[in-house]
């Protein structure tokens, strides 16, 4: 885990687009089939939410694989949503998958602690009358802390699973080494993940400016933030491969993208 200069994590998000551009589609339709998936288990009642969470190393797997794959010059198929679903690794993923449990949970803490139950109700009874929301500076930065917080716990456990499935770690030192590696290349992540969000706001506020704030801008936005999540995670098998090495596994045809600088 040699130390990297912050530009690294530009350098990441444009090798991210390289791969996402090679097969937009495949990793489209392998986003939606997870959001199906996650929305199908989340309806079961009271373990639903749960059991997503701790299926979230698996959900991120299939994106990991697919990136190789895109690498290596292959075709993404749907076979790959089985990808961190296939025994033995499975149970490693969920064990992984508790750790981000526990995040969720202790997100649920503080916001019953930082956030004033009233001033909820209030804001709801606001915007029920129609009018704008009164929010007061604390309750901003809570709400703000309290991302940030979510937000670093989760970018801290994302080479876990592959960690876990492509090295083959236990999941404990998986988890202890996707934590230090992203505490390391922090200013690498950080430059990452703002530039990731300054584009995304470009776009939108652009968006908005010549199409005004009608439905179809909402439309749009709302597919732009998937391309964002899928542009991320291309990013992040950058990360890893850059850290860690390339994984094994799968044979590269022609076609390849080189991630080379």
């Amino acid at each position: 885990m040699n130390n990297l200069p912050a530009i690294t994590g530009w350098h990441w998000l444009k090798q991210g687009a390289a791969l996402f551009r090679k097969q937009p589609a495949a990793l489209t339709t392998l986003l939606f089939a997870n959001i199906l998936i996650s929305i199908g288990i989340s309806a079961v009642p009271l373990l639903g939410p749960l059991i997503v969470s701790v299926l979230i190393p698996s959900f991120s797997m299939a994106f990991m694989q697919a990136c190789l794959m895109i690498e290596n010059g292959e075709r993404v198929t749907p076979g790959v949503l089985l990808t961190g679903f296939r025994k033995p690794a499975f149970g490693a993923l969920c064990k992984i998958g508790l750790v981000y449990l526990g995040i969720g949970i202790l997100q649920l803490v503080l916001v019953r602690l930082l956030i004033d139950p009233d001033a909820m109700q209030e804001m709801a009874r606001q915007s029920r009358e129609g009018g704008q929301p009164q929010v007061s500076g604390s309750f901003m930065l809570s709400i703000f802390a309290i991302v940030m917080l979510n937000m670093a716990g989760m970018v801290a456990m994302c080479f876990a699973g592959p960690l876990t499935y492509w090295q083959k770690m236990p999941p404990a030192k998986a988890t202890f080494y996707s934590f230090f590696a992203v505490l390391r290349s922090a200013r690498v992540f950080l430059v990452m993940l703002m530039a990731w969000f300054a584009i995304f706001f470009a776009i939108t506020l652009v968006l908005s400016l010549v199409l005004g704030g009608d439905n179809l801008v909402r439309v749009l936005i709302m597919w732009l933030i998937f391309l964002f999540v899928l542009l991320l995670q291309c990013a992040m098998y950058v990360g890893y491969r850059q850290i860690f090495g390339k994984p094994d596994g799968g044979g590269g045809g022609g076609g390849g993208v080189s991630l080379a600088k």
